[in-house]
């Protein structure tokens, strides 16, 4: 394989929006016969709706399929051991088994790309020394990860998780250049070297880093390229259907969807798919991994897709980063609102203490209304609320229907971000 591709990691990147639905259209397609031919639960589920695959079957005719979720798939695993009726391969072509929490069994077949794109994105290449700091122990993260690095050249440092200590020496010994971990994992490492008597940004050699496993904070961000002039990038990575399902370019304005999965931003109550802008739940099909016959994955995760060109020249579509659980989401006049994307930005007017979205019915409308605390008086009252109500209908798409001041106190330290108190009879 060669190593130096230029931008891209492949030229699947880079083709037409068009193109790349066709291909994988046509890749579902495949999927979907090949998983009602090898899969037993694939082609019960399937009889049971009375959907036949065929060579037109689309991303569209997956509405019609119900969503498979975690808890499903632990208890095909019980009911069907030990891979629930999903494994449409002879065991004999799998490479590796991994035990996910659940517990659930997971399976890599050989010659799959899960993570290389992802990787490339970020900027790891031939020569970087880069340190993996996720587990190599039942999970399948630290494996996945390795093999990812090794497809885009680079040397990899195989940690783990473990001793912060032994990490730091080893950083320091061999000259090591690129991290892969948690964010809030990162920041302990560089506060500990600092405890240590370290100057961070002078002594170690660090200038790539690559998240998952959780959010990368804007603050956070800030800190890591500013004060410690680190490139940062991060991937949404899923363990059940496998890969970095998107992941950041060098704009850094959404994730890119990888070309390998089907990704439907969906209403999370009904199953169907949402239009771009809108808030829904992250539902993937895999089309590299046909040994696994997993179709409609719900992952719970709740995000939007972004349509709009990038300035990197990859053409594919974004999420614009995770918003929330489904359990976190309230749905209003038709949109989803989730609690982290309100608090989100609530977090940037320093005025506020706290806030409370309150949810009511009135005269068969929805109706939402913004209660707010403040630690210190602003200016104007009436300027503030009208900013930031236009704040929650830029990154919500809905604008409260009225923003009221309330006394300090009136929140408990454990109140609900959302509270919805609409009476359905």
């Amino acid at each position: 394989m060669a190593i130096e591709r230029g931008i891209f990691f492949d030229d699947s990147e880079s083709i037409s929006p068009q193109q790349r639905e066709e291909l994988q259209d046509l890749k579902l397609a495949e999927t979907v016969d090949y998983a009602y031919n090898h899969s037993r639960s694939a082609r019960n589920l399937l009889d049971f709706i009375n959907l036949k695959p065929s060579a037109a079957f689309n991303r569209k005719n997956l509405e019609q399929l119900p969503i498979t979720r975690k808890t499903d798939l632990i208890e095909l695993q019980k009911s069907i051991p030990p891979f629930g009726g999903l494994l449409a391969t002879p065991l004999e072509n799998i490479e590796r088994i991994f035990i996910s929490p659940g517990p659930v069994y997971e399976y890599q077949p050989s010659g799959v790309q899960w993570f290389a794109r992802s990787f490339y994105a970020a900027g790891f290449r031939k020569g970087d020394i880069v340190v993996n700091t996720f587990t190599y122990h039942m999970s399948p993260a630290g494996l996945l990860f390795h093999e990812g690095l090794r497809q885009c050249g680079a040397t990899v440092v195989v940690m783990g998780t473990g001793n912060t200590d032994a990490l730091i020496q080893a950083m320091l010994d061999l000259k090591v250049n690129g991290f892969l971990g948690t964010p809030t994992f990162l920041m302990s490492v560089i506060k500990r070297a600092e405890e240590m008597g370290h100057t961070f940004k002078e002594t170690f050699a660090l200038k790539k880093t690559w998240f998952t496993g959780e959010m990368l904070p804007a603050s956070l961000r800030k800190t890591f390229e500013e004060t410690y002039h680190l490139s940062t990038s991060q991937a949404y990575a899923v363990t059940e259907p496998g890969g970095a399902i998107a992941y950041e370019c060098e704009a850094k304005c959404g994730m890119h969807l990888d070309n390998d999965y089907i990704v439907e931003i969906v209403d999370p109550q009904t199953g169907k798919q949402v239009q771009p802008g809108e808030v829904g739940e992250i539902v993937v099909t895999p089309l590299q991994n046909k040994s696994w016959g997993l179709l409609r994955f719900g992952t719970g995760d709740m995000s939007s897709l972004m349509t709009e060109p990038c300035s990197c020249g990859r053409t594919s579509n974004r999420i614009s980063g995770i918003a929330g659980r489904t359990g976190d989401a309230v749905k209003v006049r038709g949109m989803f609102i989730v609690a982290k994307q309100a608090a989100q930005v609530m977090s940037g007017f320093e005025n506020v203490s706290k806030f409370q979205v309150v949810v009511s019915r009135n005269d068969d409308r929805d109706q939402m209304d913004l209660r707010i605390e403040l630690k210190s008086e602003p200016a104007d009252r009436v300027s503030l609320a009208e900013e930031i109500g236009e704040k929650i209908q830029k990154i919500c798409r809905l604008k409260p229907d009225n923003v009221q001041y309330v006394d300090s106190g009136t929140f408990p330290p454990a109140h609900k971000a959302i509270e919805d108190t609409r009476k359905w009879e």
